[in-house]
């Protein structure tokens, strides 16, 4: 009889992929599928609307394709699992206690992948009054929910641990690369070309920051060139003192994504996460940088506890303080040890970091040799 994995995801799979919650749970499925296939493993996928659930979980139990599971991964969404529904109004309230009733009866083990504890952050939680304190409630119960029923929660990173209230082992799983059909076409000569990705509309993602350091960088002779990737109407929003900063360093700013983003990072030599420190991003992961490690480039990047520590092991960028002047150090760093960092990337990355890693883990930390 063939071995068989269950993906339960309590939530419809997004067709818009354009976030990191959303591409994470398509991307380990789909790397589910290639390591089902190549290990001979069955994988089946429950996922769907509450009442979707039910109805495979029912179709699936009554074929008997539940009846020699291997073990379970399931992932949560950034707001609570019975709220995952259109309107949040849980349409079968009690599936997911069902399935992971079922499961935890025929002793098969259960990771959870735990995203966000971004609820328990005053400062980050938009809700306020009767409802927050319902929602955080309501988080709360989650948190139980998992203890009582999973053996593992798998985090973004270790350091989120201290956040998470639920008595069980935990493993960091972040974001998983994906090979990028460009790779960098020109050697580098100076000015270095590097480039930015992300948010500017909250000093806590780091342009203003960057920007003075990249003044201080270039202040004897132009050693860098920067270009921004931001969304349109937020570089339309800036200030006209921003722009014209922007102008005046020589600053490239452009709007693209998927392919055209892709083809852009084949001319840099280098990215940055210039993020500011706060107990909250000393924990997150961003997406970006498994974005930046994928197309093959070294990242200069703030000390954020997580990114620093996923940096440093393997020798993959220069960290730096949230400062300009460390800023500026570790770009002319940058600069001497680039070809060092980009060979490290090329042996390393997607062995360690790819999707299809991140499952093996998963199934390390669950059953460790297949059974």
């Amino acid at each position: 009889m063939m071995k068989t994995v269950l993906i339960y995801y309590p939530f419809s799979l997004a067709a818009e992929r354009n976030s990191g919650s959303k591409l994470r749970p398509y991307e380990m499925h789909q790397a589910f599928l290639r390591w089902g296939a190549k290990e001979g493993v069955d994988v089946l996928l429950i996922a769907g609307t509450s009442a979707e659930r039910e109805k495979q979980f029912q179709e699936l139990r009554s074929q008997g394709k539940l009846d020699d599971v291997l073990f379970c991964y399931m992932e949560n969404q950034t707001i609570p699992l019975w709220l995952t529904d259109p309107g949040h109004r849980p349409q079968r309230p009690f599936v997911d206690r069902d399935v992971l009733r079922y499961l935890k009866g025929r002793n098969v083990p259960i990771g959870v992948f735990y995203r966000d504890v971004y609820w328990k952050f005053p400062d980050l939680y938009p809700l306020r009054g009767w409802k927050k304190a319902a929602m955080q409630m309501i988080y709360r119960w989650e948190e139980r929910f998992y203890e009582r029923y999973c053996d593992v929660i798998f985090l973004p990173s270790l350091e989120m641990g201290t956040y998470v209230a639920i008595r069980r082992p935990m493993a960091d799983l972040p974001p998983g690369g994906k090979q990028k059909p460009f790779q960098r076409s020109r050697t580098a000569k100076q000015p270095l070309n590097a480039i930015y990705v992300g948010g500017i509309n909250n000093a806590d993602y780091g342009l203003p920051l960057l920007l003075e350091a990249i003044r201080l960088a270039n202040r004897r002779e132009p050693l860098v060139s920067l270009t921004v990737v931001c969304r349109k109407d937020e570089y339309e929003r800036q200030p006209l003192a921003v722009k014209e900063e922007l102008a005046d360093l020589q600053v490239r700013v452009e709007h693209v994504s998927g392919e055209a983003l892709d083809r852009l990072y084949a001319e840099m030599d280098f990215a940055f996460i210039p993020r500011r420190r706060s107990e909250y991003n000393d924990f997150s992961v961003p997406v970006k940088l498994v974005d930046y490690l994928s197309s093959g480039l070294p990242i200069v990047a703030t000390a954020c506890s997580a990114q620093k520590r996923l940096i440093e092991a393997d020798g993959y960028g220069v960290i730096c303080d949230d400062n300009p002047s460390s800023m500026a150090e570790a770009i002319a760093k940058m600069a001497d040890m680039l070809e060092q960092c980009r060979l490290r990337i090329a042996q390393t990355f997607m062995a360690k970091h790819s999707w299809e890693a991140r499952v093996e883990k998963v199934k390390e930390t669950l059953v460790g040799g297949l059974r």
